[in-house]
C-alpha cells in the first residue's frame, strides 16, 4: 500500500509526465515537427484551481477558457430540505473537480423521437443524471482572480418552471470568447419540486414559501456570484441575467422580487415575456390534487418529504406547476399593472421570432389553405375573415403554416414582448430593447422559420446547435446576434459595429431590430398586425 502523502503522490505523477512531455517535444523540434504549441499548456495552467467561499475547485483549461462545471452552491435539496428554501452548502477541504455538469432537478426526460427536441437536443439535460442534488452550477472564464472586471452572463434555462437544465447543451465557452465575459449556467428545481404550493394547506407554517423555492434558489445562485466571481475574473457589479422561454420567464419574475434586488444589473429575456404570473388558486388546487394522487393527508404535509422523488414527478402528470404572487417572495406580478418598480433602474432587452409559435405544430403534415381557413374560422370566428385577409396582405408570399405561425405568435408572445417594453420604457429609467428575429431556422429545410428557440445559440455565439445548423450563415449571425448582446451587457446598450442604430424603445417610435442576415431597425414593423390584435 502506497504511504505516501496525498500531494507527495501528485508531485511525483505531475514531474513524470513533464520530463515525458519535456522529452517528446524536444524528439519534436528535432525532427522539424511543427506543434500547435497553444495545445500544450504548462501543467499546473491546464488545470486551474479557483477559490470559493466553500473552498477549493478544479476547472480545466479548454484553448484559453477556464471552464469549470457542476460547483456547488446550494445543499443536497432531499428529505428535509425538500420544499424548503436554498440552504448553503458545507465547506469542503480537499480540491473539488468541478469537470463534470451536474444532475438536472427531477423531471420527465424529452422525447428524443420529436423533431422539435431534436432539433435542440431538449433531450440531452438528463445525460448528467437526474436528483435532488442538483443545486450547481457552471462557469466559463478567460481568467481567474486578474482583476478583469469582465461582465458577468447569468443564464436561466427554458423548459418552462418543469424541464431542462443549465448543463447540456449550454456551452458558455463561445459567449465568454465572444465578449471576453464570464458565463455561469445554472440548475434549480423544478415542478412539484421548485414550485408546490403547501402554504395554504393544513395551516403549517413550515411549507409557507415551498410555491417559490424554485426562484430562491436562482437568487441563491446570483448570491453566490455576488460572493465568488471576483476570483473568476468577473465583475459582480454588472450582472446580466438572461433567458429564453421559461427562462424569460424566470427573469421577469426574478426582477419584481425583493430578495434578487441589487443582485443583477441588466435583463434579457427572449420569448418568455411574463407579464402575470398564475393565479394562486390554481396552485392550491394542483397541490391537493397531487396530496390525493399520493394518499397524503394535508394535516401531514411532511410524510411528502419521504416520498421517492420519482413518484411525485410520475404523479404530476400535465400539471403545470410554477411560481405565484405570494405577497412575499413574489410581492406582486411581474409587469402587471406596470413594469416593477424594483427593478426601474436595469435596462431590459426583450425579443422574439417571427414564427414563434411554429413548434406547436413542427410534427404536423404540410397545412393546406383549406385547413388554415377553417382554423382561423373555428378560433376567431366573427373576426375571423379580418385577421385572415389582414395576414395575407402584409405577407402574400407566406405559406399557410407560416400564417398559422405567425398569427398565434403575435396574438400571444409578440404581445406579451410588446407590453413588457412599453410598460419598462414608460419608467423613463432604465431603457428597453426590443427586437424581433425573421432570421429563419435551416432545420427541418429551413420551411417553418424563425420558431422558437432559433436564436437562443446565437445569443451564446454558439450556432452549433441543430436548430441553427452550424453553416457560415449561422456563425455571421450568431456574431452579430452574440456582439449585440455582449455589447448590452457591458453598458446596459446593444449598439455595436455588428448592427445598424438600435434606439431605445418607446410608444411614439417603436424602434424594433429586426435580425437577420441582413439587420435592419425598423419602427413599428408590421404595424398593421399590432394594431389588428390590439382590436381583437
Amino acid at each position: 500500500m502506497n504511504t505516501q502523502p496525498e500531494q507527495s503522490h501528485y508531485s511525483r505523477i505531475t514531474r513524470r509526465r513533464f520530463l515525458k512531455q519535456s522529452s517528446l517535444l524536444g524528439a519534436a523540434a528535432t525532427a522539424s515537427v511543427l506543434f500547435p504549441w497553444s495545445a500544450y499548456p504548462a501543467m499546473a495552467d491546464g488545470f486551474p484551481v479557483a477559490d470559493t467561499v466553500y473552498g477549493k475547485v478544479r476547472g480545466m483549461d479548454v484553448a484559453g477558457i477556464k471552464t469549470f462545471r457542476g460547483i456547488r452552491y446550494g445543499a443536497n435539496t432531499a428529505g428535509a430540505n425538500r420544499f424548503m428554501p436554498p440552504v448553503k452548502p458545507k465547506k469542503w477541504i480537499d480540491v473539488y473537480d468541478a469537470f463534470a455538469y451536474g444532475p438536472a432537478s427531477p423531471q420527465t426526460p424529452g422525447d428524443p423521437r420529436d423533431e422539435y427536441t431534436q432539433a435542440v437536443n431538449w433531450d440531452a439535460h438528463v445525460k448528467s443524471g437526474i436528483s435532488e442534488d442538483c443545486l450547481v452550477l457552471n462557469v466559463w472564464t478567460p481568467a481567474l482572480k486578474d482583476g478583469g472586471n469582465r461582465p458577468v452572463f447569468f443564464y436561466i434555462h427554458g423548459g418552462g418552471f418543469t424541464s431542462g437544465s443549465g448543463g447540456y447543451p449550454f456551452d458558455g465557452d463561445p459567449l465568454a470568447r465572444l465578449g471576453n465575459a464570464v458565463v455561469v449556467t445554472v440548475n434549480h428545481r423544478l415542478g412539484p419540486m421548485g414550485f408546490l404550493d403547501l402554504g395554504q394547506l393544513g395551516g403549517s407554517p413550515k411549507f409557507a414559501t415551498s410555491c417559490a423555492v424554485g426562484m430562491l434558489d436562482l437568487v441563491a445562485a446570483l448570491e453566490w456570484v455576488r460572493d465568488n466571481i471576483t476570483n473568476f475574473g468577473g465583475d459582480p457589479g454588472n450582472v446580466m441575467i438572461f433567458g429564453q422561454s421559461g427562462g424569460g420567464s424566470k427573469v421577469s419574475t426574478l426582477m419584481v422580487m425583493p430578495l434578487a434586488k441589487g443582485l443583477f444589473h441588466r435583463a434579457g429575456v427572449q420569448s418568455g415575456s411574463t407579464i402575470t404570473l398564475g393565479p394562486r388558486e390554481r396552485g392550491v388546487e394542483q397541490a391537493s390534487q397531487l396530496l390525493t394522487e399520493l394518499g397524503i393527508s394535508k394535516n401531514k404535509l411532511e410524510d411528502l418529504q419521504n416520498v421517492p422523488w420519482s413518484t411525485i414527478i410520475e404523479a404530476q402528470a400535465n400539471r403545470g406547476f410554477g411560481p405565484v404572487v405570494d405577497g412575499t417572495i413574489i410581492p406582486k406580478n411581474p409587469f402587471d399593472p406596470a413594469a416593477p418598480e424594483i427593478s426601474v433602474d436595469v435596462p431590459l432587452i426583450v425579443g422574439y421570432l417571427r414564427e414563434d409559435s411554429g413548434i406547436r405544430t413542427l410534427a404536423a403534415s404540410e397545412l393546406t389553405d383549406d385547413a388554415l381557413q377553417k382554423w382561423i374560422q373555428d378560433t376567431y370566428r366573427d373576426n375571423a375573415t379580418l385577421v385572415l385577409s389582414t395576414y395575407r396582405k402584409v405577407y402574400p408570399n407566406a405559406t399557410p403554416f407560416q400564417i398559422q405561425s405567425r398569427i398565434r405568435t403575435d396574438s400571444s408572445t409578440r404581445r406579451r414582448a410588446t407590453t413588457m417594453v412599453e410598460r419598462k420604457s414608460a419608467q423613463n429609467k432604465g431603457n428597453a430593447y426590443l427586437y424581433v428575429m425573421e432570421w429563419a431556422s435551416p432545420s427541418f429545410e429551413g420551411r417553418f422559420g424563425a420558431v422558437h428557440g432559433t436564436d437562443l445559440g446565437l445569443v451564446f455565439g454558439d450556432p452549433r446547435d441543430p436548430i441553427d445548423g452550424n453553416t457560415v450563415e449561422a456563425r455571421k449571425m450568431a456574431e452579430i446576434v452574440g456582439s449585440a448582446f455582449v455589447a448590452f451587457s457591458k453598458t446596459g446598450n446593444p449598439n455595436c459595429n455588428k448592427v445598424p442604430n438600435w434606439p431605445a424603445y418607446n410608444i411614439e417610435s417603436r424602434a424594433t431590430m429586426i435580425f437577420d442576415t441582413e439587420s435592419r431597425m425598423e419602427n413599428d414593423p408590421t404595424k398593421e398586425l399590432r394594431l389588428l390584435w390590439e382590436k381583437i
